[in-house]
């Protein structure tokens, strides 16, 4: 089968690999979609020190079961739609019994550590399987929108961490996929006014153009735009969706008094020392907190609110490619002019 897979920074190619076989406790996917995240492209332009030399990439995924070990559950059956949720921990840790997996020690996930969706066959480890990493996907949920539970469940993790109440003003700051689907959870959840600055005007005016109602912000000068449309009050909750040191040193001037600000979104190696004006969160009583991840029961929430039409993700995915077209897919994805990209087997 064709894989595409990262070797080192910057060289990704498309190999020939066998189909793979499973264990008694595993599963076989046969993937249908799997989208291209913005941990793909930071793998692809830095390398990953945990990923093994050869890797196959894609975390969020989506398909239908191909085999199931003789040891699974026969709540899973070959033909199912499923969607995967790619983390998984030991299972004993204090964070795996709080149901918080993805922050365990021994952490693996799909495309990261462990071969994943971008190829026609990924094998869910058992682990997986027995921490309940499987989702059994309705019959009017796309394997697009089942792709896009993982990113979607990401941003309600940090959406949790926002405290955001009926009225508040929500600024996001980057207009890519994950920004949009932060400010389409805002909105839903009652934020009165929901902001989005982009240094890119041709993306801001995409992602604005999903929802009228939604703000546009210059990224050009962020703060006296925020400024001024709030009456120099600042924004309730500043979201990060950019890995943008200097964004998580401005977000503070953005925010209001008993504000919150999330980042969204680890920086690059190297990069993480960021100088932060310490007497503006304190004075301003401002609450900063992170993210990283989901949880299972996110996850499954996540895709509750897909299949119940609580959150619309079906236009996020704008650009479709096929294995071969591997080089392409990423230059698209890179390159801003597309919102969500996927590979469609």
């Amino acid at each position: 089968m064709k894989a595409i897979q990262l070797f080192a920074k910057g060289e990704l190619r498309l190999t020939d690999l066998p189909e793979p076989e499973i264990a008694p406790d595993e599963v076989l996917l046969a993937c249908k979609v799997g989208a291209i995240c913005g941990t793909d492209l930071r793998m692809f332009a830095n390398g990953h020190r945990q990923s093994p030399q050869a890797l196959t990439l894609g975390h969020e995924l989506s398909g239908v079961i191909e085999k199931v070990g003789a040891n699974v559950s026969p709540e899973w059956r070959v033909g199912m739609r499923v969607a995967v949720a790619p983390n998984y921990g030991c299972g004993t840790c204090d964070s795996c019994i709080s149901g918080n997996t993805q922050t365990c020690k021994e952490f693996q996930a799909l495309g990261i550590q462990k071969n994943g969706a971008f190829a026609p066959y990924v094998v869910i480890p058992a682990r997986a399987v027995q921490q309940g990493n499987i989702v059994a996907l309705p019959d009017h949920v796309s394997f697009e929108e089942g792709a896009l539970i993982e990113p979607f469940s990401c941003v309600y993790n940090a959406f949790e961490r926002c405290h955001t109440r009926v009225g508040d003003t929500v600024l996001v700051i980057g207009a890519g996929p994950i920004g949009l689907m932060h400010a389409m959870l805002h909105k839903a959840a009652g934020a009165g006014k929901v902001l989005i600055s982009d240094i890119n005007p041709e993306r801001l005016a995409m992602a604005c153009n999903f929802d009228p109602d939604f703000v546009p912000v210059s990224g050009t000068d962020t703060l006296a735009d925020v400024m001024r449309i709030t009456q120099n009050r600042g924004c309730d909750v500043v979201i990060t969706a950019a890995s943008i040191a200097e964004i998580q040193s401005l977000a503070f001037e953005l925010t209001a008094l008993n504000g919150r600000v999330l980042f969204f979104g680890g920086l690059p190696h190297g990069k993480e020392m960021v100088s932060l004006n310490t007497n503006i969160i304190h004075y301003r009583q401002i609450t900063v907190t992170g993210m990283s991840g989901q949880n299972l029961r996110q996850y499954r929430e996540s895709l509750r609110m897909i299949s119940n039409g609580l959150i619309n993700l079906k236009e996020i995915l704008t650009h479709k490619y096929t294995l071969e077209q591997y080089d392409e897919a990423f230059s698209a994805a890179r390159s801003g002019q597309a919102l969500k990209v996927a590979f469609v087997l």
